[in-house]
This record gives structure tokens, C-alpha cells and sequence, in this order.
């Protein structure tokens, strides 16, 4: 175990919680490792919202590049930025046993505004599909586009005369920067594998691939990628208005999957279970009944919206 594994990262204080997470977990198997930061086309440009910048995996581009050439040999990304469909030759060795999994209202002052049908709010973020089920919720709201890292996102809530913003629960609570001003949506669908940590490497590295093994949580493995097989059918990207989430209990997988208009006024949602054992195509599945009932034409839309 004297080889060292150099592992990429993002350069964020989140995405380094994510990276030392895996490292801690290969340092106790007794491997060799040092983090890699590397910066991403995602945070460089912070004021283009991530619909029109229209690049497939934006956070994870600058790190699968890394991996392919060497620079690095394990790659750790937030499951849900990376893409459906992963770059040849690299392949997903472990998804860290799942945290939280909710979304967020950081508020400014106090939530009564969302019990005013008549006052107009100011919520930010950069998230379409965020956008997307509050324009649903709150069709009279203005929604500001809000990049950057964690910290970053906060610090522009404080600055700017908003009334809250929409953040990932596991993004704030993992580096202990949620604020007391801040309630769960209980209503909100995640997107599809929030919350999963994913450690990625280059298919003929069979060296990191058992090293990786351990710490594979299953259980988290087989929901988000029924999640991330709902979005791959229906369109992939994660700037996207689809939301999924999928949990086990009693030997069962239970789905729950949303597609949303851009604009909030148009709503598929399914739900779906099934026994573990038959799991397999329940994603794809429930993705193909929501085309089937006219989910093709949001779709269309959001193609043409976006391209």
C-alpha cells in the first residue's frame, strides 16, 4: 500500500469536506493518500446561470480531465453534478453512504411572507429546477440567480435586499454553516442523488478500484442510481426541473419522481415501488409512463429553452 493515491477536488470548502471524507476513509484501510485541489469551469464563472452556460458536467469537466491524464487518480464529485452519462474510461468505484437529502429557505428576517398570497418575495437560486417547483408554489415570486460556493451563496443572501435563498441541506449542514434563520421544504423533491458523495476513477485502475470498494454503500448505490436512471430517460442534465428520490424499507425500493415546466405551471409526478430484486428498471420505468402521459412536450420545451 506504499503507491500513493493522489485524489481531485474541487476547491471548495464543501467539495474538500467530500474529499477528506474518502481520504479518511482510504487512510484507514492503511493507503497512501494526498488531495489534489483543482479548480472548475463551474466556479470560475459565478455570474452565468448554469442553464446558459449549457455544458454537461461543468463541476466535474476540469477533474475528469485530470483523471484521464493522470494528474490524479481518484476523482470525488457531489453525485448530483456529475453527469448521467460518465466519460469513457472512468468509472464510479463507491457512493459514500447518503446524507441529508432536503432542500433549504435560508430567510433574511422571519418566514410570514410565505403565508402573504399578495407580497411579492425575492428568493434566490441557481438551481432551474429550484426555480422551477417554487414558481410552482409561489407563482407570484421573483426569483434572482444566485452562483457560487457555499459560503459564497450566504455571504450574497446577508448582502442583497432578498428575502431568502435555497440552499441543499447537506451542503450547509457538512461544513456547519447552517444558519438558525433557516426551515426545511418538506415539500420540495431533491434532485435527483442529493446528498451522495461519489469516488470516481479510471476503468483500468483495478489498484484504487479495491481500494474504493469497501466504502461502498450500497443501499445509497442502488437508490441514486435509480434516481439518476429517471433523469438519464427522461433527459439527463442537471439543469434540469426533474426531481427524484428513492429510499428502501422492508426489502421494497420506493420512488417518488417529478417533472416540472420551467416556469412552474405543469406538473408530472409518479410514484412508484417495487421489490428489491425487480429494482433494476423501476427508474427508467416511471420516467417512460411521465413521457407517456405528455411529459415529451416539457421536455421539448425545455430543450429548445435551453439550448
Amino acid at each position: 500500500m506504499n503507491k500513493e493515491i493522489k485524489i481531485g477536488t474541487r476547491e471548495s470548502q464543501l467539495a474538500l469536506w467530500q474529499a477528506n471524507k474518502v481520504k479518511g476513509l482510504l487512510d484507514a484501510q492503511g493507503y497512501n493518500t494526498t488531495l489534489v485541489p483543482i479548480k472548475s469551469e463551474g466556479d470560475i464563472d459565478l455570474v452565468t446561470p448554469l442553464y446558459e452556460i449549457g455544458v454537461q458536467g461543468i463541476f466535474t469537466k476540469s477533474l475528469d480531465i485530470a483523471l484521464l491524464n493522470g494528474r490524479i487518480d481518484i476523482a470525488v464529485h457531489s453525485l448530483k453534478d456529475v453527469p448521467t452519462q460518465l466519460p469513457k474510461n472512468i468509472i464510479q468505484v463507491a457512493v459514500l453512504e447518503r446524507g441529508p437529502v432536503k432542500d433549504l429557505l435560508v430567510y433574511r428576517q422571519d418566514t410570514a411572507f410565505l403565508d402573504q398570497p399578495a407580497y411579492i418575495a425575492n428568493i434566490a437560486t441557481s438551481s432551474v429546477r429550484r426555480k422551477a417547483q417554487w414558481l410552482r408554489k409561489y407563482p407570484k415570486h421573483q426569483l434572482h440567480n444566485l452562483r457560487g460556493n457555499v459560503n459564497t451563496r450566504l455571504q450574497k443572501l446577508a448582502a442583497e435586499n432578498w428575502d431568502g435563498a435555497i440552499f441543499a441541506a447537506a451542503g450547509l449542514e457538512r461544513i456547519n454553516v447552517r444558519p438558525s434563520t433557516s426551515i426545511e421544504l418538506d415539500w420540495m423533491l431533491p434532485a435527483p442523488a442529493q446528498g451522495a458523495v461519489v469516488a470516481v476513477c479510471r476503468e483500468d485502475d483495478d489498484f484504487c478500484r479495491q481500494a474504493c470498494a469497501p466504502f461502498n454503500d450500497l443501499a445509497t448505490a442502488l437508490c441514486t442510481r435509480v434516481e439518476r436512471d429517471f433523469l438519464r430517460t427522461l433527459m439527463g442534465g442537471c439543469t434540469t426541473p426533474i426531481s427524484a428520490y428513492a429510499t428502501i424499507s422492508n426489502d421494497t425500493i420506493h420512488f417518488s419522481g417529478e417533472l416540472c415546466s420551467i416556469d412552474g405551471q405543469q406538473l408530472f409526478t409518479i410514484a412508484e415501488q417495487a421489490p428489491l430484486a425487480d429494482a433494476g428498471l423501476i427508474g427508467k420505468i416511471a420516467a417512460e409512463k411521465i413521457l407517456a402521459q405528455g411529459g415529451d412536450k416539457i421536455v421539448a420545451e425545455i430543450r429548445n429553452a435551453i439550448k
